[in-house]
């Protein structure tokens, strides 16, 4: 850890639901510029604790903050605005558009223009731009004019990240980016993620349960496991750890 201020930090951020509690008073910070892979078995707690972030779902008790501020409270809109972002979560896409008019139409929200189609005139130089910019960093810029209904599967995941930098996030979050996805599409959703960690003003969140994935993204991994934090550090050591070797990788650890 460096002792720069955290950009996103978890102070004893806990949910219980009746009796059970999913996530167990996780403190954990996250520095700008690093790509943290959140791992741990089914029922772990890590998608409850990405909605707590983004969120979502509302903490019993523990905090949240961005940047030094305390967004616990605030709602999920509010927390976009202020730079958090999320992906693979649900598809948002507008079927019926063209790729680059789903691009436009986020990036005329962020403005604070509305998504009124009829106010996205020509005229708005900017937006059109901003659209351009995007599209071509997740390279998706040759098929800007093609309705998003006919896109490869792939290439609409691709076009769900798109939007979501249209919004300028500081938090990149990507909940199982992999899953559902061919063999083919999977290294270009990878290539796209290890893209997007060149930019040192970004900082990624990623749940994922497949440990080639982990090993050629992360910087760093933590381990949950019945919603508390139980390993922290740079994926080698955390891989090799007796709880990760047994628990979530399913064979007894090597002999030394």
């Amino acid at each position: 850890m460096t002792s720069e201020h955290p950009i996103l930090e978890t102070r004893d951020l806990t949910i219980r639901f009746g009796g059970h509690v999913a996530v167990d008073h996780v403190s954990c910070t996250f520095q700008r510029g690093t790509l943290t892979a959140i791992v741990g078995p089914n029922g772990a707690g890590k998608t409850t604790y990405f909605n707590l972030i983004s969120g979502q779902l509302k903490a019993t008790s523990g905090q949240v903050f961005l940047n030094g501020a305390d967004i616990t409270r605030i709602p999920v809109p509010e927390r976009t605005d202020r730079g958090i972002g999320r992906a693979f979560q649900l598809t948002n896409l507008f079927p019926s558009l063209t790729v680059r008019e789903n691009v436009r139409l986020v990036a005329q929200a962020k403005a604070g223009k509305g998504f009124d189609m009829v106010s996205v005139a020509e005229s708005h130089v900017e937006l059109i731009e901003r659209a351009e910019h995007v599209l071509a960093e997740v390279r998706l810029i040759d098929v800007a004019d093609q309705v998003v209904a006919v896109l490869p599967h792939g290439d609409q995941r691709k076009l769900e990240v798109a939007m979501m930098i249209a919004l300028g996030p500081q938090v990149l979050m990507f909940d199982e980016p992999t899953a559902g996805m061919s063999v083919d599409e999977v290294p270009v959703i990878l290539d796209l993620i290890k893209t997007l960690k060149q930019d040192m003003d970004r900082t990624i969140l990623l749940v994922e349960h497949k440990m080639d994935v982990i090993r050629s993204l992360a910087d760093r991994i933590i381990v949950l496991h019945n919603g508390a934090l139980v390993a922290d550090g740079e994926p080698a050591e955390v891989i090799a750890m007796p709880i990760v070797q047994e628990a979530y990788l399913g064979k007894a650890p090597e002999a030394a």
